[in-house]
């Protein structure tokens, strides 16, 4: 027994395997109370998405000096034939009990309204309600604007009442949130159970990988809790859902690989322990580099501004660790533990053959040998037409009303505002300054293009000023999602800093937008260029070599830009989606660089396993047989775990989940089952460059799809 073998052999040794058992149901019994309490820690306020060094978010923290942070919602009323006496003795009636109402955070008390849109024959108003946001906001920023409905009623009899403004879109946005965790559990667990009953047609054998992959989500997610609440790691909606993903996919995945090599061990060794030691030692690097690859790729996203995208990275990092973890040790004790039964019906005993010998992928590596370097030509301009798509793609943020995949009562009311009301009413510009030069400073905002000069002015509650600053917030003209209010943004930021000695800044909703936007394209062009470094050299590592690390990293670059392609072209003109986030390209680029990779991995390291013995051609062919079922296997689990994310309401995550799956099938079926195969073969040995598998013996014809092409498991 090897060196490694024997420390395999402490995982699912006739102890080793109980030792293992006793110490995840510690951990589990510990971790489980934590594990719940994680959607309590996560952060979903502003500041936790936006830059910290963004001028929005300065603004933000200043004007907390001059009042609570606030949020207001707003109550828009209309009857498009005017509205009518009735009407408007309601509108005062909802007015005197909104001023009452203290539940959940709402400032009753400063209600402000109602406004009308004219003053004769008016056909809309609106009434604003701050609601405070601390650091419990986000959390009843949903029952407080539940409560406002409850005072307004619903209108009725053609007058339409809606609660839109920041408030009324937030609270539609918590709720898109509640539940996230589950959803998004039973969701992937869902795929996972129908991919496991379909890849291993056990009802029994399903049950281990599932298991094993659960724990080491309740792990992670203790663990992230505990670093959310001591040590300053940010949690937000967005990195706690893509962790339920990453954790079962990618688990899910490992397990596949190493259930693989095992059953094909078990054929060959009449002890099961002794048969998952040398499958841990076989499979174990290649598992091994695959999870360092997505783990290193996560923490890249710590070099990002984003506050939203930085916090990602760890939570992702640890979760895809521990899930690594579990699958090393939890999982291979199990499996041990069950013994053989656990794969009933299909019972792999001693001595029976191994399927993969005579399989499709065997015989698919063969034809594909013939003509290796038409192979991957064709196949690579394929993928390079379908990249054409990127045309299409719209990565320049969405507004609030296609934010959703359905339309909640804030995008009604907010399209209502549109038609009676200055666009951007409800989500003002806030400006601060110092107060000796506060007068020329509102002139200069008052006179700039975009910018509703009569709205100008300190919003109530407000102080007046603050160790020689003020604060005064203006309207803009168009809403304050769109491109036009981000230019007006830009206008005014220009004009108040150059009035001098004013240290002016300008924050507000759609500043904040501005800002993530700049921010998301600085994070693109500096995180997308450190995971390639990333993961190139975790593949010259792995296979020594530097010629095979250098074309799988440009097959996924041609996989990325060909699903990116495909998914834009299916955003316009199949799911009518209006664009992308901006941060759209750089999570799908991370997703699946870092878990597309993965499948490269699998394949290559075992043809350079048996590439020491056969030769690389005929190695090429061996690997491709060998792993072809369970790495196609491992893509569809991590495809339909992505497509989970489709299940949220909510246009970005639909996004992702749809691009990140199509990716990952491509890398399964095209990349690396065609254009990796037939590459290697075309280049032979010299793939090995600089290794001494280069100048050996490595081309090995490939004739006879009859003659074994499996040696030691996949």
């Amino acid at each position: 027994m090897t060196g490694k073998a024997g420390i395999a052999h402490l995982v699912c040794g006739r102890r080793g395997k109980w030792v293992v058992l006793v110490l995840w149901l510690l951990v589990l019994l510990l971790t489980a109370p934590f594990a719940q309490k994680l959607t309590d820690a996560q952060d979903n306020d502003a500041a936790s998405w936006l830059p910290g060094s963004a001028e929005s978010t300065q603004v933000l923290e200043v004007s907390e000096d001059f009042r609570p942070e606030q949020i207001p919602a707003v109550v828009v009323y209309a009857r498009e034939s005017g509205l009518t006496a009735e009407d408007r003795a309601a509108i005062a009636e909802d007015v005197r009990q909104l001023k009452q109402l203290s539940d959940h955070g709402v400032r009753g008390d400063e209600t402000r309204g109602p406004v009308f849109d004219r003053e004769t024959d008016p056909r809309a108003a609106q009434v604003y309600v701050p609601i405070t946001m601390d650091e419990k906001g986000w959390e009843r920023i949903g029952p407080a604007v539940d409560s406002i409905r409850d005072d307004v009623g619903e209108g009725g009899d053609g007058l339409a009442v809606h609660i839109t403004g920041p408030g009324g879109t937030s609270a539609d946005f918590s709720k898109a949130f509640e539940g996230i965790d589950s959803t998004l559990l039973f969701a992937a667990m869902s795929v996972v159970i129908v991919m496991l009953l379909i890849t291993y047609r056990s009802p029994t054998l399903l049950l281990i990988p599932l298991l094993s992959v659960i724990a080491a989500l309740f792990t992670a997610q203790a663990l992230i809790y505990l670093l959310a609440e001591h040590a300053g790691l940010t949690v937000n909606g967005q990195s706690a859902g893509i962790l339920t993903v990453l954790v079962f996919g990618a688990g899910t995945d490992y397990a596949l690989l190493l259930v693989a090599r095992y059953r094909e061990e078990l054929r060959r060794h009449e002890d099961r322990h002794e048969a998952m030691a040398l499958a841990l030692h076989r499979a174990g690097p290649a598992v091994i580099a695959s999870g360092a690859t997505v783990v290193l790729s996560m923490l890249v996203l710590l070099a990002a501004e984003m506050n939203s995208t930085r916090g990602l990275g760890p939570v992702a990092a640890i979760g895809v660790a521990v899930g690594l973890l579990a699958m090393l040790t939890l999982f291979p004790a199990l499996l041990v533990i069950f013994g053989r039964w656990i794969f009933w019906p299909v019972i792999p005993h001693l001595g029976t053959p191994n399927p993969a010998d005579r399989g499709l992928w065997a015989r698919m590596g063969h034809r594909i040998a013939v003509r290796p370097r038409m192979v991957w030509g064709v196949t690579a301009v394929i993928l390079a037409v379908c990249s054409l798509g990127l045309l299409q793609m719209r990565a320049e943020g969405i507004s609030n009303a296609d934010a959703f995949t359905d339309k909640p009562d804030s995008i009604i009311g907010q399209e209502v505002s549109e038609r009676y009301f200055p666009a951007g009413s409800g989500d003002p510009l806030v400006i601060i300054s110092n107060q000796a030069q506060a007068e020329e400073v509102g002139r200069a905002v008052a006179e700039t293009e975009g910018v509703v000069p009569e709205s100008l002015g300190l919003p109530p509650g407000t102080k007046p000023s603050f160790e020689g600053k003020v604060l005064f917030e203006a309207t803009m003209s168009d809403p304050a999602d769109s491109e036009a209010a981000k230019r007006t943004v830009e206008r005014v930021r220009d004009a108040v800093h150059a009035v001098p000695d004013a240290d002016a800044q300008v924050g507000g909703g759609t500043a904040a937008l501005l800002d993530m936007d700049e921010a998301t394209t600085r994070d693109n062009i500096v995180i997308i260029p450190l995971v390639l470094v990333v993961v190139l050299l975790i593949l010259c590592a792995l296979l020594r070599s530097l010629i095979a690390p250098l074309l799988l990293i440009g097959t996924v670059i041609l996989s990325f830009a060909a699903a990116l392609g495909i998914s834009a072209l299916a955003f316009r003109h199949l799911f009518d989606y209006a664009g992308e986030t901006t941060d759209f390209p750089l999570f799908v680029f991370v997703f699946l660089v870092a878990l597309g990779i993965d499948y490269n991995i699998f394949l290559t390291t075992r043809i350079r396993e048996e590439a020491v013995h056969q030769g690389t051609r005929k190695g090429v062919v061996t690997g491709l047989a060998a792993t072809g079922a369970v790495i196609t296997s491992a893509g569809l689990v991590l495809a339909g775990t992505f497509a989970a994310l489709g299940t949220l309401p909510m246009v970005a995550f639909a996004e992702i989940g749809f691009a990140v799956a199509l990716g990952v099938l491509l890398d399964t079926f095209v990349v690396r089952s065609v254009l990796v195969t037939s590459l290697f073969l075309d280049v032979g040995k010299k793939v090995w460059w600089p290794h001494r598998l280069a100048r050996e013996d490595g081309g090995a014809e490939v004739r006879e799809p009859a003659e074994s092409v499996s040696r030691s498991g996949g």
